[in-house]
């Protein structure tokens, strides 16, 4: 009898233990550590959500320098150890949060299509004839205003906030933020919202050919110039 009760203990215990480590186990099976040199579909997939917010990466499934490289920005832009593998705390912020970003120090706010519509299109109006880096400069001043308690807290609001009744921004006064962007603008706009930061802290900009901006050289630090404009922080 002792021993019956001993078995049907042992049995109960067992089980008991399966059901507890059956779901690390399993977790453990599903991820794999990816990094410089590896290959396959989830490679691709990597590749594939790294591109759907706003990185400039080739789906190719292989895991080489490039791959490497946009890891580590994106471990940069999250706060993240950065060393260019994609272990299980990168992947856990890159799979786990792939709609998700943060604006200021207490909230976060979905970014969805309709970020990325207006902030093609002030792209547009703003630097349509700037290069490239040009173009991710002006979203990354945008951003940088959304994510800071000194401006209103959505793309679309930055956008359109007005100071004593004039438009921070000239094309929402003249109407040409209306304008259909072009899809170079529309491939900033998810690489500025994806993170890239190539004029860093900066919340301002002007052309100086077109305007003084006197106030802003007078009361913000010059940070750089890229094509026309010239940004400050």
């Amino acid at each position: 009898m002792k021993t019956k009760k001993k078995i049907i203990l042992t049995i109960f215990i067992a089980v008991l233990m399966l059901a507890i480590i059956t779901p690390e186990v399993l977790a453990s099976e599903s991820y794999r550590l990816l990094k410089f040199g590896s290959r396959g579909n989830d490679v691709a997939h990597l590749q594939q959500t790294l591109q759907n917010r706003g990185y400039s990466i080739s789906v190719d499934g292989i895991y080489g320098k490039k791959t490497e490289r946009t890891v580590i920005n994106f471990q940069i832009n999250h706060k993240l150890r950065i060393d260019g593998i994609a272990g299980r705390e990168t992947q856990s912020k890159l799979f786990g949060n792939a709609t998700t970003t943060s604006r200021g120090t207490t909230s976060n706010t979905k970014v969805d299509s309709n970020d990325i519509y207006w902030l093609a299109r002030i792209i547009q109006a703003e630097a349509g004839a700037e290069p490239y880096k040009g173009k991710v400069a002006v979203g990354n001043v945008i951003i940088n205003r959304v994510n800071s308690k000194d401006f209103p807290n959505t793309v679309y609001n930055v956008i359109f906030e007005y100071y004593k009744n004039i438009p921070q921004f000239s094309p929402v006064a003249d109407g040409t933020i209306y304008n259909n962007p072009s899809q170079e603008s529309i491939q900033a706009a998810k690489e500025a919202i994806g993170g890239a930061r190539p004029v860093g802290n900066s919340t301002y900009f002007f052309n100086p050919s077109k305007a003084a901006g006197s106030w802003i050289v007078n009361n913000k630090a010059y940070v750089t110039r890229i094509g026309g404009h010239v940004f400050y922080q």
